[in-house]
């Protein structure tokens, strides 16, 4: 019988089939950013991008804890502990979550409205809390491969930077700081993930599953865009989702 190892892809070559994924699926292609980075959004559907972004943001780090509970590897551990703090900061000060927040603030949101979580779309609330279970519960090596996403993620943040500058009043320095920064973590954190997929998927079948991993992650960031649009761009808020002038700053 013929080795399942004969049959998987060359390192390079899965390689190539992973950024292929992206360069179809990932959702710098949905037209809610060709809006966002255009400056075509109007303020209330920027706000409602920041409110249902806060619910990926905010559940990264819960993600990653819910990861590393089941690595017994001590290096992966060690690795993959500074996803946790990136986003987390520390006790005081830094990390992702509190930059978003700072965005949130800027585009005329109460930070306390945006984390309490309130005025989420269920679609989002539903999207997230799928990748959180996927991360939790599947293998570890297709929970490395959904974060993957990372590959195409500094292309969407340098288009952001540019077209929020370009096109908005609350864009600047401190208010895209989460954007600019994620610009050095997100390729210090998929070198590592990319080293790891490329490595451990060495038959076909782990490759597949890979690739099916990735394929579910850009899944779960489209639908949210989705939601939104439908949500916001075209007027058909659902119940209990955030409406313009709720969690306004005072």
């Amino acid at each position: 019988m013929k080795d399942i190892r004969d049959t998987a892809q060359s390192r390079e070559d899965f390689e190539a089939r992973l950024r292929a994924i992206g360069a179809e699926r990932y959702h710098d292609r949905h037209p809610f950013h060709e809006r966002l980075h255009g400056g075509h959004c109007t303020p209330d559907e920027v706000r409602a991008w920041v409110i249902n972004r806060w619910m990926y943001q905010s559940r990264i780090p819960m993600k990653d804890a819910a990861f590393m509970s089941r690595v017994e590897d001590p290096d992966l551990r060690r690795a993959w502990r500074k996803r946790i703090e990136d986003h987390d900061g520390g006790t005081t000060e830094g990390g992702g979550i509190r930059r978003w927040l700072a965005l949130a603030q800027a585009v005329g949101l109460d930070p306390d409205y945006v984390a309490s979580g309130v005025g989420i779309m269920p679609a989002t609330r539903f999207a997230v809390d799928a990748y959180v279970r996927f991360v939790r519960d599947m293998p570890l090596l297709d929970a490395v491969a959904a974060s993957l996403t990372e590959l195409f993620a500094p292309k969407i943040h340098a288009q952001r930077i540019e077209g929020l500058l370009a096109h908005y009043d609350f864009a600047d320095d401190a208010s895209l700081s989460y954007f600019k920064k994620r610009l050095t973590e997100a390729p210090e954190d998929v070198a590592f993930g990319l080293d790891y997929v490329l490595t451990h998927a060495d038959t076909l079948e782990k490759q597949d599953a890979a690739a099916a991993a990735l394929i579910f992650k850009t899944d779960v960031l489209w639908a949210q865009l989705d939601a939104l649009w439908h949500g916001y761009v075209e007027g058909n808020i659902p119940p209990g989702a955030w409406r313009p002038g709720e969690g306004m700053a005072k």
